[in-house]
């Protein structure tokens, strides 16, 4: 057992070091006390959570859903969409086949009547296979309306003028 130790030219007994070592452990405590506090006190303002403000939208087009009559076409296609609703930008690609003749049209429609048709809202920038676009920037009502299922896109030909094939664009 120890009961003195020498360092140096002066000599510590048992009951100082025993004394030293509790004032090391109470320092050392207070240190990871006064850590553990500082880290607990940070805020998430300091690190903020980034989050998606990007929403995906579909469509599944046909014949069947054509408005106001269905048509017996047998061509469909597919609409896949983000919409940022912080930058209020549509990005889209529409896929089809199956058509016996060329498009003449196609776009997105805002329904705004009962029988579920309404006006061209975002005309397609081209016909080609698939269409890959972009929006310009939309009216903070677009986007609402987007995000209520207020759209389809349709596709037309010179047979089906008002609409070949058509799906509601959906969350």
């Amino acid at each position: 057992m120890l009961t003195s130790l020498t360092i140096g030219i002066k000599t510590i007994d048992a009951q100082t070091l025993t004394i030293m070592n509790k004032k090391n452990a109470l320092l050392s405590i207070t240190a990871l006390l006064a850590l553990g506090l500082t880290f607990t006190s940070c805020n998430n303002d300091d690190n903020p959570t980034i989050t998606s403000t990007t929403t995906k939208l579909a469509a599944t087009l046909n014949g069947a859903s054509e408005k106001p009559a269905s048509t017996s076409s047998t061509a469909t296609a597919s609409f896949v969409g983000d919409l940022n609703t912080t930058t209020r930008v549509l990005s889209y690609t529409v896929t089809y086949q199956g058509f016996s003749e060329a498009l003449t049209g196609g776009h997105i429609h805002r329904i705004t009547a009962a029988n579920g048709t309404g006006p061209v809202d975002i005309p397609f920038p081209s016909l080609t296979n698939p269409i890959i676009a972009t929006s310009p920037v939309l009216r903070q009502t677009q986007v609402d309306s987007l995000l209520a299922g207020q759209y389809y896109a349709n596709l037309h030909t010179k047979t089906y003028p008002g609409g070949e094939i058509r799906g509601d664009i959906k969350k």
